[in-house]
């Protein structure tokens, strides 16, 4: 007897942040590391951010939304859900890709930020000159 897996996947990276995004049929939950969104990410661009991928497929209240995110600070990871659901959507629905695609939500955004190099105070800035 086989069994049916109801969750489509979705990994999702901004700067140092991970998200894994799992989604299926239902009311339109959304919870963040098992807390509800508005609990989770306290300022509304974050939540809309998080959210950004569900308008343009109009499925705000299609699918239930979990997500596991660690590392980074609230606009990456809100960034890192944000491209995690839009992969889940793309697998749960193909039809979905053009529409995410169109609004620039399947794109990875690769800027990290760059490491700190020897006889430099960080990435680029020079200690200070002292003559005397």
């Amino acid at each position: 007897m086989a069994v049916i897996n109801p969750w489509t996947w979705g990994l999702g990276r901004r700067k140092s942040s991970v998200a894994r995004v799992r989604i299926k049929p239902g009311a339109g939950a959304f919870v963040v590391n098992g807390k509800p969104l508005a609990t989770y990410f306290p300022t509304l661009q974050c939540q809309m951010s998080a959210k950004a991928s569900l308008a343009p497929t109009g499925s705000e209240d299609t699918y239930d939304v979990f997500c596991n995110v660690r590392g980074g600070g609230t606009t990456g990871q809100a960034d890192a859900v944000s491209l995690g659901l839009a992969r889940a959507l793309k697998t749960i629905n193909p039809a979905t890709y053009d529409a995410l695609k169109e609004h620039g939500l399947l794109t990875r955004d690769s800027r990290m930020k760059e490491r700190k190099k020897y006889g430099r105070r960080g990435a680029r800035r020079g200690f200070q000159f002292s003559k005397r």
